[in-house]
Order: C-alpha cells, then structure tokens, then sequence
C-alpha cells in the first residue's frame, strides 16, 4: 500500500510505566498485545494513538509499536523514536494471502445457474493484534516465543475474510462456499483492503460473463434475467445508460468494455462498473463509470471521493500490483520492484449516486473494489474475444 513513510512508533519507559505513540488501528488490541509480549500488567502499559503513515488493511505500525517498546524497555528514562525503513517494510509488513478462487456452476435448461459454489483456497485475512491468536512480529525473536497460531480467519457473521462476497448477489436456488483455509504458509498474511472480496467478485463476475457469452446474450441482459434485487437491477441499468452500454463494440476489436456488479459483503452499499479498456501490448483502463446505492446519504461529496480512490486502487492492483519472491524471500522491497499507478495512466472516471434515501445508510468504503477489478477482466475478454473459451 502507498504510504509517505514506513512505520514508526515512540515509546517511554519510566517510572514503572512503558508509554507508546502509535498509527496502529486499534489502541486497546495495541496495548493488551504489547502488556502480553513484555510480560507488564496491562495498567503498566499506555498506548496513544497518533496521526501516521495509515493503509487500506493492515501494515507494520503495530510491529514498530513493539519494536520501540522494546528498546525503551532496555533504555529507561530515555524516549525511544523507531523507524522501520522502506525495505523492511516491504520485506516483513503482513501481506494479504494468495488466493485461488474456482466457482462451480450446474444450468437450468434456459441457461442460468441454479446450483452455485464458490471454492477458495487461502490463508487467513485476520491476523491484527489479538485476533484469532494473532501477535506482533518481534515475539518470533524471543527465547520462548508464542505457540504456533491456529487457524482462524474471520468469519462471515463478521464480514468473511476469504470467503467475504463469495456468495453471489444473483438468484440461484443453492448457493455454497466450500472453504479450504491454508495455514502454513511462509510469510505473514493479514487484512487488505475488502479482504477476499475482491477476488471472489472477480472470479463470480467472470463466470457471469461467460455463461451469458453461452447463452447467446449480452452480458448485461444476462445479469438482469436473474437478478430479482431490485436495488442492484437499478445500479445496473443506471451504470449501462452512464456508458452508453449499447454501443458497445463487438468482441475482439482491441478494445472492450466489461461490467462487474456486487453488494459489498452482501450487506453493504450496491455497486455496479463497467470499464473500458485498449489492449495493445499492455492492458489501458480508459474510462469507469460506477453507479452505486448507498442508502442515505448523508455527504454525497465525500461518497463520491471515496468511490474514485478505491476504482483508482482496484485498477492498480489489477495490472500493477504484485509481491515477488527470490530465493531469500520477498524481492519486491522498493517502489521500483512495487509499482503502484501513477497519475498519467488514471483514466476518466464517472460516479453517480442512485437516490435511494429511503433506506438506511450503507458503508461505502470498499464496496466499488471488487465490481471494478472485475469490469477490467470482462472487458480485457471483451476486447480479445475470449469471454466464452473456458467456460466449461
């Protein structure tokens, strides 16, 4: 994740009391972990929240956090400033977890899914402090350290973590996650912004495409014929009218739009994207239009703003984005290794608001994540004339 700085933390210990400034996420997880690993009562230990380097999920803030308690512990009465740098914030920060995602689908005679699975391989996305048996970094160094975690990742009543958005929004009569959780694995994995959603609306939204390329039906067509949610039918016909979803090219012209639609972990704001892309020796997102319902909303701006910066970051992840490994560990320790997008290849982008007051407020942050990485795939396919060659 793109950050000004790499993580940092200042710590004191005097007088009996070891004091922490931190940008971690959570304070009182912080302070119980750090009060745990040090062997301190828990009313020994302060933990402040300060504003810092953040990040969409989980970074190093909380392993600095201890590293500098640490050291203040050795050097009393002195305030203890740690910085980690650049490659050791990309070398040992927690990662989001691989994934492979396969989905299972039987038809009805008119061609649409009636019995659904969604198959995910993956490590845990939940290792913050105190989550799940989760703990700071610097305990593996210790001469007795930690008991070997078990597995645990977060469940769907609290959002998912692997398996967040791996049920589909559309009607299907028996819908299923079959769930196979990989906990040995050789570097930390923890939360990245929507979790596993993003694949799993990428790998859902890919298989919709190509049944609909089976039956013989535009895609968008296709969505609508199982999809009774009146609420996404609207984000759906909305983002399509956005970009003049009917002229759309034939397949295999070079260029291609693709459409991707999900209700963030099945509960939150709807979002519906279609992109459009120019392949040529890369793949070029020129133009997103994005439609989403999130309830009331009470700062149409600020919904507007967040939407962009995450179809921003999903583009990035999808053609940029990607951790490397040599054989001494994690190679890409630098923003030359680990590119992000810059602003020359951001492309226009559209968000529009459905009116939909009359219901509750939905959470909005990471809803358009999924839909957006998703509308590149389709419309990559698009572009290249392959929707319908795997489909099996």
């Amino acid at each position: 994740m793109a950050r000004s700085h790499p993580s940092c933390a200042l710590a004191l210990y005097q007088d009996g009391l070891l004091t922490v400034w931190s940008h971690g996420q959570g304070m009182h997880p912080l302070r119980q972990q750090i009060a745990k690993t040090v062997g301190l009562p828990i009313d020994k230990v302060a933990c402040h929240h300060v504003q810092g380097a953040g990040c969409y999920g989980h970074n190093g803030a909380d392993d600095a956090a201890l590293d500098a308690a640490l050291v203040a512990l050795a050097l009393p009465d002195r305030p203890i400033r740690l910085m980690w740098t650049r490659e050791e914030e990309f070398g040992y920060e927690p990662l989001s977890s691989a994934m492979t995602v396969t989905v299972h689908t039987s038809l009805d005679r008119e061609g649409r899914p009636e019995d659904w699975t969604t198959e995910v391989w993956s490590a845990t996305h939940g290792q913050r402090p105190g989550v799940g048996g989760a703990y700071l970094l610097a305990a593996e160094a210790f001469k007795e350290p930690p008991p070997e975690r078990k597995p645990f990742d977060i469940p769907l009543d609290r959002g998912g973590g692997a398996v967040r958005n791996a049920i589909p929004l559309y009607d299907i009569s028996t819908k299923r996650i079959s769930y196979h959780l990989v906990h040995d694995v050789p570097v930390r994995t923890s939360s990245l912004r929507g979790l596993g959603a993003t694949l799993n609306v990428f790998a859902i939204e890919a298989l919709i495409d190509e049944l609909a390329a089976q039956a013989g039906k535009d895609p968008i067509e296709y969505r609508l014929t199982i999809l009774s949610d009146t609420r996404a039918r609207a984000v759906l016909e909305k983002v399509a009218a956005m970009a003049d979803w009917p002229s759309r090219r034939e397949a295999g012209s070079g260029s291609g739009l693709g459409v991707g639609i999900a209700r963030y972990k099945n509960s939150s704001a709807y979002a519906a994207v279609i992109a459009a892309v120019a392949v040529e020796e890369a793949v070029r997102v020129t133009d997103v239009w994005c439609a989403v319902d999130a309830g009331l909303v009470i700062n149409p701006d600020g919904v507007i703003n967040q939407v962009e910066g995450n179809i921003i970051q999903a583009i990035s992840w999808a053609l940029l984005e990607e951790v490397r490994f040599d054989a001494r560990g994690i190679s890409t320790l630098d923003w030359q290794s680990y590119p992000v997008i810059r602003f020359r290849d951001i492309p226009e982008i559209k968000v529009e608001l459905v009116d939909a007051s009359q219901h509750e407020a939905l959470g909005v942050g990471e809803c358009a994540g999924g839909p957006t990485a998703a509308a590149i795939g389709n419309a990559v396919a698009h572009a290249l004339g392959i929707a319908s060659t795997i489909c099996r």
